[in-house]
This record gives structure tokens, C-alpha cells and sequence, in this order.
């Protein structure tokens, strides 16, 4: 158990079970593919690559995104990662809450590695959604420049690091208390991964 004291308050973190899935998934932007690349250029994120992709690549505008991005990061040609965020490349790791109990819960929560605090969240919808369908399974289309670039970092982080990765959790009710005492938390301990998800700073392994 870890404990905070904050005014008056002992916040105390417990020990949560997160199930991971066995490997990283790489490449996972190749798997949208519901998309053209001339209807994706028609969006408002990629609109600016119109003219390079009729200069370069004229015969690609009925070709399925992902496969067509995966032939041009193949080639060499880093025109693919124009239509990527900045995280939208790395190596992903899948992992889940193991207790069904804990999924409605609304918390504080910290990621650490090795025993150190690198990041401290709040999950104020439920760990359903923040962990298991967000932070714990990167879908394709996050990786993309409308996609989730904070959901992509911090899992890419997290994989880079699996066997020395643990999760605590405060179970605090109230979402405005939650807000505000995650505020005086990272500002007191300034995680290493919540500096860098703030100032979008490439992480180094």
C-alpha cells in the first residue's frame, strides 16, 4: 500500500490485479481500413497532404488506408507517418482490470515502474472505459492524426516496461474530489509520463 497525505486527508493506494495479453502488437494502424485514402484526405486532419499525394502518388485514391500506408512505411517513405500521430507507430501491449468488481468504480490511480509513481490519473467515467476499452487497448483509429495520441503514449510507455509494471488505486466517490486531488498530486510529485503526456515530448525508452 501507498499513502499520500493531502491537508488533513490520508489518501491510500492499493495494489489493483491488471491482466496483460502475451506480446505487442506493432503496425496496428494498418488495420483501418474503412476508409479510402481519397476519403480520408477529404477530412479536416489530412486535407494538407492532398497535393503530395497527387504528386507522389497519383494512383493510390481508391486503395485502403492502412494497407496502402503500410506499403509506403515498407518502402522506406515516411509519408505515412503524416496521416499518424505522433505515437501512432510504436509497439502496443494490451491489458485489462482483472476484477469485474472494480470496472464501475470511479478512482485515483497511479501506473509505477519498479516502485516509482510515472503516472497519476483519474478515472472518473469507470475503469471500464478509462483502462480496459482506453489506456489498455489501443484501437486502430487512435493511431491516426484524429485519433487518441494520449491513449497511444502512455500504452506505449506502459509496453515498454511490462514485467516491472504494477497499478494502485484510491478509492475516493466523489468526481470533484477526484479532479482536485489529482491536480495536488501531480503538481507535488510530477510523474515522469504525466510531464511527458502534458509537454507531448517523445519518451525515451
Amino acid at each position: 500500500m501507498m499513502t499520500f497525505s493531502v491537508g488533513d486527508r490520508v489518501l491510500e493506494f492499493r495494489p489493483v490485479a491488471l491482466r496483460f495479453a502475451e506480446g505487442l502488437t506493432s503496425n496496428l494502424f494498418v488495420k483501418k481500413n474503412n476508409k479510402t485514402v481519397s476519403q480520408t484526405l477529404r477530412g479536416p486532419k489530412y486535407s494538407h497532404l492532398t497535393e503530395v499525394m497527387l504528386r507522389d502518388h497519383p494512383g493510390s485514391a481508391q486503395r485502403r488506408l492502412g494497407e496502402f500506408l503500410l506499403d509506403l512505411k515498407r518502402a522506406g517513405d515516411a509519408l505515412y507517418l503524416r496521416f499518424l500521430n505522433r505515437y501512432g507507430d510504436e509497439a502496443y501491449c494490451e491489458f485489462c482490470l482483472d476484477d469485474p468488481k472494480l470496472l464501475p468504480l470511479i478512482r485515483l490511480y497511479c501506473f509505477m515502474v519498479d516502485g516509482q509513481i510515472k503516472y497519476i490519473g483519474k478515472s472518473t467515467d469507470s475503469y471500464a472505459k478509462r483502462i480496459n476499452q482506453g489506456y489498455g487497448r489501443i484501437h486502430p483509429k487512435n493511431c491516426y492524426r484524429d485519433g487518441q495520441a494520449t491513449n497511444c503514449h502512455l500504452n506505449a510507455l506502459i509496453a515498454k516496461c511490462l514485467a516491472r509494471a504494477t497499478f494502485v488505486a484510491c478509492p475516493l466517490l466523489e468526481a470533484t474530489e477526484i479532479e482536485s486531488l489529482e491536480r495536488i498530486l501531480i503538481a507535488r510529485e510530477r510523474p515522469e509520463w504525466n510531464v511527458q503526456l502534458k509537454a507531448g515530448s517523445t519518451c525515451v525508452a
